[in-house]
This record gives structure tokens, sequence and C-alpha cells, in this order.
């Protein structure tokens, strides 16, 4: 008699669904993540340098959520420029037993012509531009001691196209969640900032990797580029950026608040 064999990816989505998600109505903590930090500037462009922008937009943010939605509570993977494992972020978010998970970061490209926001879910890479990004932002691990034989990674290696494929499938039980959040983070981007909105796309990141929520990483805008630039590298430019994911964040809320 055949045996009807059940994937392992269901499995695993099964398993975070039934022991991870709890009241869907419930939303009061939130996680910030300021990419990069420490000895890793992340990505550069002019003066500026991606750890300290994202930082700055962290904490701008996290103040408007503070003194506005007293409800939620805010917890920060890095409040200074402190240099936190991609394993640890996660880590961060799941011991809290966050609702949500945001990664905040700047884009890069050799094409100085590249601009623009986008706003990534975990999942499987739709081009080989989301494969890039990916591979870029993953590619901090190789600057963690002994990053090869971290068991949080399970032997991931950031150079191998098939690891970033094969982990994409693991944060399935959140896609629609997280997908909604992206869609209105983009929304409130094309409305408030001077930055073209590139859209939500899909592609495996390490930080979002095992979260136990749903989560997005976002892309404020390429540093490599003149015009984004201006606007990142501005106190000001870096509050509407803050502002607009926090009115993304409200337009959440309100879908998962108790009725």
């Amino acid at each position: 008699m055949n045996k009807k064999i059940i994937p392992i990816a269901l499995i695993f989505t099964f398993w975070v669904t039934s022991s991870f998600i709890g009241d869907e109505n419930e939303f009061d903590i939130v996680v910030i993540d300021a990419g990069h930090g420490g000895h890793d500037p992340g990505c550069n462009g002019g003066h500026s340098n991606e750890k300290e922008v994202t930082l700055s937009v962290a904490l701008k943010l996290g103040k408007m959520i503070e003194d506005s939605l007293k409800d939620i509570k805010v917890v920060y993977t890095r409040k200074t420029d402190k240099f936190i494992e991609l394993s640890e972020r996660s880590n961060i978010a799941n011991k809290n037993n966050a609702d949500l998970f945001i990664s905040i970061h700047c884009n890069a490209n050799d094409n100085k012509e590249a601009h623009g926001t986008e706003t990534y879910i975990m999942g499987l890479h739709k081009s080989e531009s989301n494969l890039m990004v990916s591979k870029r932002e993953n590619s901090v691990i190789t600057l963690e001691k002994d990053y090869q034989n971290n068991k949080a990674y399970e032997g991931f290696d950031p150079n191998s196209p098939v690891g970033h494929i094969i982990f994409s499938l693991m944060q399935n039980a959140y896609i629609s969640q997280s997908a909604k959040f992206a869609g209105h983070v983009e929304t409130e981007f094309q409305k408030n900032t001077p930055l073209k909105s590139r859209g939500v796309k899909q592609a495996g990141f390490l930080v979002l990797w095992k979260t136990a929520m749903p989560g997005v990483l976002i892309e404020t805008g390429f540093l490599t580029n003149e015009n984004d630039r201006k606007t990142l590298a501005k106190d000001s430019g870096q509050t509407i950026m803050a502002k607009s994911i926090f009115n993304a964040l409200k337009k959440y809320k309100e879908n998962v608040k108790p009725k």
C-alpha cells in the first residue's frame, strides 16, 4: 500500500502555527531591529553608513510608538552602535514573544541609478535582484566569530543560492500577516516620502528565518543613489521614513485589534 508522504515544509508550518500563534487579536509587543552595527557598517554612500541611518530610523520609530501607542511594548535589538549577531536578533524577538518583527536597512547597488524603497517578507526569490539583496544582507554572518559552527544557522552557506531557497520555506505560517504589514509600509512610503516605492518582495533573509511571528525587512532606500541618500542622510528624512512605518503599524494594528 502506498503511503502518502507529508512534505516536511507542511509539517513545520503546522508545528509553528500551533506552537507559536496565539490569540490572533493580541498585538502588544513589537521588536525593532536596526540593521548592522559595531564593526559591521553595512553599505555606505557619500558620508552615510547604513548602520547609522538604520539606528536613527529605528529609535525614531520606537519613540513614536512609545509616545502614541501606549498599549504596545517596544523592544530594540540594539539602541547603540553595537554588533548583534543575526541569530540573536531573532532570538530577542522570540524570547519577548513579539507580535511583529521590523528589521530596518538601507540598500546598495553598483548601478547608482537604482533607487527607491523595498519591503521584503520571507519567501522564495522571485528574481536575481531579490537574491542579490538577501545575499548582501546575509553575508553579515561572515563577520561573526565561528559562524560555521553556530547551530542556529544549521550549516547555512551565505554563498550558496540553494541554501537561500531552502530556508525561505520556513516562515510560511506568517506570510499572509507579513505581506499585509509590508503592503502598508510601501503604501505609506509612496504617500509620504520623495522616494519611489519598488513594492513588496520576497527573499530569504537569515534575520527573518527563525522569527516566530510576522516580520519584514525594510530597505529604506539606496545609499548608493544620490537622491535617496539626500533623504536618508538627513534627520528630517529619517523622521519621514520612521513616520511612514509608524503609520503602517497603526493600520496593521487595527486589523488585529480586539473587537
